[in-house]
């Protein structure tokens, strides 16, 4: 089915998010469709971080609308964004180590049994569940009593993907998930975010890799300084247009002028 024939699942319109005198967000749009990923590109200071943001409820706008599945949304904290079904995942990830895996999945969200009066952590049936939606993500765990320290990062990063999937995530904000990760574990990671698409899932991917984006994105939007440069589709631009556009392409072609073409 095509875009034309679907409703956007999240509609981002002009938006704008000024801190005092500083305007980080200067009228962006952008809309997200069930399963797209919807790869959101800039370099430092671009204002992605503000945007993601403002999308899941951590900051409000200044001024735009925001439509999620059509109706008008207002989110006052990022509770209120997780409840509508926009889940972030943040580079950080805000997992704890030495606990196990499955810990970490249900963290928040524990499954219980009565013993009695008494109320208990499941723990068999958080293994279980566990075990398989990380063996859905493609990642065979030793059990899921292991430690979460002792994965990769890639693997943390799945943790974290098949979490928010598992508890409803319509739209899933990814923050900047392979930049600190090697060659293999980010093509893991990659594999990943394919899989969550194809469960007609939303994903927008926030990256300053321009190969990380081509290998997954649908649609990609360029920030620049808080505006949007555009929306290209897949297909119809190449690794060195949407590099450029990052760069501020005319920025670079005057400093080349005055350079002599040196950069």
């Amino acid at each position: 089915m095509s875009n034309e024939t679907k409703q956007p699942l999240i509609q981002m319109q002009n938006i704008e998010k000024h801190f005092g005198s500083v305007i980080a967000l200067a009228g962006v749009s952008l809309e997200v469709y069930p399963g797209e990923c919807h790869c959101l590109l800039g370099d430092n200071g671009a204002g992605k971080s503000t945007f993601i943001k403002t999308m899941s409820g951590v900051h409000k706008p200044t001024k735009g609308t925001i439509l999620f599945e059509g109706e008008e949304m207002n989110f006052s904290k990022p509770r209120d964004a997780i409840s509508a079904g926009i889940a972030t995942v943040y580079q950080d990830l805000a997992m704890i180590p030495l606990m196990s895996v499955a810990r970490n999945f249900f963290m928040g969200n524990e499954p219980e049994k009565k013993v009695g009066p008494f109320k208990f952590f499941d723990h068999k049936k958080a293994n279980q569940i566990t075990m398989e939606e990380m063996r859905t993500m493609g990642i065979n765990l030793r059990g899921a009593d292991q430690a979460v320290g002792t994965l990769s990062g890639g693997e943390r990063q799945t943790v974290a993907i098949a979490r928010a999937v598992h508890f409803g995530a319509k739209v899933l904000i990814l923050d900047e998930p392979t930049s600190a990760l090697g060659v293999r574990q980010t093509s893991n990671v990659l594999a990943t975010v394919d899989k969550v698409r194809k469960k007609g899932i939303a994903v927008v991917f926030i990256t300053h890799n321009v190969r990380h984006a081509l290998a997954v994105g649908d649609r990609f939007t360029v920030l620049n300084r808080g505006k949007t440069l555009g929306t290209a589709v897949r297909g119809e631009v190449t690794p060195e247009e949407l590099q450029d556009l990052m760069a501020g392409g005319q920025e670079l072609a005057t400093l080349e002028g005055s350079l002599g073409g040196t950069v």
